[in-house]
Parts: structure tokens; C-alpha cells; sequence
């Protein structure tokens, strides 16, 4: 018999960090403004939690395969990342470094907050078929698209210089409520002492670079996409409705996957949709960028881009990472994703100011490069994916 509290209590975090996430990532810039602080050091605020979480995902995470539960980890993190939060506004008043050191403390605590979840999610589809990764996780996707929507609005009822923060201290304490309250999900055994760090296997890190190599083709759109769509006189309330079209498409997808046949769902099946999308979507961007009519659809290829390649991933790592290093697998998927992508958002910067719209297009080598990984995945270690285990 499933735990009933299971999926339902992994939704609910899924949802609760989603929510944090959906509030942090527009609203955390425009906080950081209203204190007057200097152009160059708000960039710098904001890369900080990039950098750190490149360097602390993969780390933490693997403190999982020496035998820390995942709920601990998440509970831990979530409390942490709560004080850091109210901690803020008193930092950012005394002095900019003392914010920054807050943020990175912030970064560290906030980090394996995800990865925990998705390992949790994977161990319970493991354990039970009637589950679906994708109906647990597609809570996040809700949340995010409704923190987003509802954010503004509710960010502009509290007023005040303190509401950002104090909002994420109080997401972030009931992420720790719901993860101090959920029944365990059987996750596997820590490595057993002297057997030696497993290994992962090629096929594994051939999955990863694909994935990361897809979702950093998403550089330029979520960097300038915004800023070259008003610029060619798309009104700001389209803006709006055109990255929700995206997020929608992303959740059609996550609800609709577990209905697929299983041969889609395969590791390299899902990550080679994703790039094709990618790379469509890419063109498309630099071709169409500037018509309404297009954007829609264009928009609409956020579901394979983002949903596809994420799935896909998901499914690699419960395939082909071994017992005793699933933490570390999960770690290293966010770390390598992180990395990539801030590569992919700096030279997009650099692509948008010398040739615009041309940095839209210059991601679809990046995504060609996710496909050709995708591909040799499928022939590494002589492994038929039809026989591999699905998510």
C-alpha cells in the first residue's frame, strides 16, 4: 500500500520552495534596487548565489550518500535559509558586504533545497510504479506561475522596504514546517563503509552535459527576452502573458507525460526533444522574435525546452546512477546545470550588446551540442535505453 502522505507531502514542498523560488527570482532584483544600492553591486549580489551554488550543490548533496536524510537536509536548509532572510534587511543597513555575506550564506543554505526533493521524489517512484515524477514535480511548476502572478500584487499590498524578505522568511519557515511534518519516503542506503565512492557512469555524465548544454540555451531568452520584446514594442502586459504561456506549456506536459507511451519517455527521447525544441526555438527567436503572433508559439516550446529536458534528466539519474551515489549524481546534475548557464547567460549578454537578437540565435549550438550528447548517451556502455527503468 503507498504512503498517502507521501506524493501528497512531496507536492506540498514541491510547491511551498516553488512559491519562495517564484517570489526571490523577480522580486529580489527590484528589493535590492529600492535600497539605492550601486548598479555594479547589484550585479554582483546577484551572482554571488549563481557562484555559490555551483561550488555548495554538489557537496551537500553528497552528505546524503554518507547517510544524512534528505528530510534533515531540507529541514536544515529551509530554517537557515529563513534566518538568512530576516537577517537581511538589518545587513543591508549597515553595510552592502554584510548583505552579500548574508546572500552566500543564503545560497549555501537554499541550494540543496530542490535536488533533496527531486532524490525523494525518485525514491518513491522507485518504490511505487503508480507514482509519476512528473504529476509530483509539476506542484512546483503551479506554484512558480502563481507566485508570479500573485507576487506583485500581494508585494505592493504589504508596501515597505521590509515585505520582500520578511514574505521569503515566512516561505521559507513553512518549507522546514512541511518537511519537519512529512512521514519519510524510503530513500536508498547510504554507501556501505570501505566499498569506495561509486562511480558514475559515462552514460550518466553524457545525460548531464546534454541537459545542462539544453538548459543553458535558455541564456540569452531569460536574460534579454524581456528587454528585446519591449524594445520592438510588445506591450509590457503581453511580456507578462508570453513567459506564463511558457510555464503553462511546461505543466501540459508534466501532467500529460505519464499517459505517454514508455518508449518516449526515455532518457535520450526526452532530452532530444528538448534540444530540438531548443534549437527551433532559438531560430525562431531570431527570425520572429519581433511578431506577437509567433512569440505565442515560440513560447509554447518552453514546455520541451525546459520540461522535456528536466524529465529527461530525472529519468537518467534514476536509471543510471548508482546506489550510494544518487545524492552525489543529483548534486553534480544542479552544479553542472548552474555552471553552464551562467557561461551561457554572461556571453549572451555580451551577444545581445554587439548584434541584439543575434544572441537569441547563437544558443542553438549550445542546444545542438545537448542533442549530440543526448545521442551518444544512447550508445555509451552498449546499454539499450528500452530496457532501462522509467521515472
Amino acid at each position: 500500500m503507498p504512503r498517502p502522505s507521501g506524493p501528497a507531502r512531496l507536492s506540498l514542498l514541491y510547491a511551498v520552495v516553488f512559491t519562495e523560488i517564484g517570489i526571490a527570482m523577480p522580486f529580489m532584483p527590484l528589493w535590492l534596487d529600492a535600497l539605492g544600492l550601486d548598479a555594479r553591486v547589484i550585479g554582483l549580489l546577484l551572482a554571488l548565489p549563481i557562484a555559490t551554488r555551483i561550488a555548495a550543490t554538489a557537496p551537500l548533496m553528497s552528505l546524503l550518500d554518507r547517510g544524512l536524510g534528505p528530510r534533515r537536509l531540507i529541514l536544515l536548509g529551509s530554517l537557515a535559509l529563513s534566518l538568512t532572510y530576516a537577517l537581511m534587511p538589518a545587513a543591508a543597513g549597515i553595510a552592502w558586504p554584510w548583505l552579500a555575506a548574508l546572500i552566500v550564506l543564503n545560497a549555501v543554505a537554499g541550494a540543496p533545497l530542490v535536488p533533496c526533493i527531486d532524490y525523494l521524489t525518485l525514491a518513491a517512484v522507485r518504490g511505487d510504479s503508480r507514482l509519476a515524477y512528473s504529476r509530483i514535480r509539476m506542484a512546483g511548476s503551479v506554484a512558480f506561475l502563481l507566485a508570479n502572478l500573485a507576487g506583485g500584487v500581494l508585494l505592493t499590498a504589504l508596501g515597505g522596504r521590509l515585505a520582500v524578505p520578511l514574505l521569503l522568511t515566512g516561505l521559507a519557515l513553512g518549507a522546514a514546517l512541511v518537511a519537519w511534518r512529512s512521514r519519510a519516503v524510503a530513500a536508498l542506503p547510504p554507501s556501505a563503509a570501505g566499498a569506495g565512492r561509486p562511480r558514475l557512469p559515462l552514460k550518466l555524465w553524457l545525460c548531464i552535459g546534454a541537459a545542462a548544454a539544453i538548459q543553458a540555451s535558455h541564456g540569452a531568452i531569460y536574460g534579454f527576452g524581456s528587454i528585446y520584446w519591449i524594445s520592438q514594442g510588445i506591450p509590457a502586459a503581453w511580456v507578462g502573458s508570453l513567459w506564463a504561456t511558457g510555464v503553462l506549456a511546461e505543466i501540459a506536459l508534466f501532467a500529460a507525460l505519464p499517459a505517454m507511451p514508455a518508449a518516449w519517455r526515455s532518457p535520450v527521447r526526452l532530452l532530444g526533444a528538448g534540444a530540438v525544441a531548443a534549437i527551433l526555438r532559438s531560430v525562431g527567436m531570431f527570425l520572429l522574435g519581433d511578431h506577437l503572433a509567433a512569440l505565442v508559439p515560440l513560447q509554447c516550446l518552453h514546455g520541451l525546452t525546459f520540461g522535456a529536458t528536466q524529465l529527461g534528466a530525472m529519468a537518467a539519474v534514476s536509471a543510471y546512477a548508482p546506489d550510494g551515489a544518487r545524492g552525489r549524481a543529483q548534486g553534480t546534475l544542479s552544479a553542472v546545470n548552474a555552471g553552464i548557464s551562467v557561461v551561457a547567460t554572461l556571453g549572451s549578454g555580451v551577444a545581445y550588446r554587439a548584434g541584439g537578437p543575434l544572441a537569441f540565435l547563437l544558443m542553438a549550438p549550445l542546444a545542438a551540442a545537448g542533442l549530440g550528447l543526448a545521442l551518444a548517451s544512447r550508445r555509451a556502455s552498449g546499454v539499450r535505453l528500452e530496457t532501462d527503468r522509467q521515472p
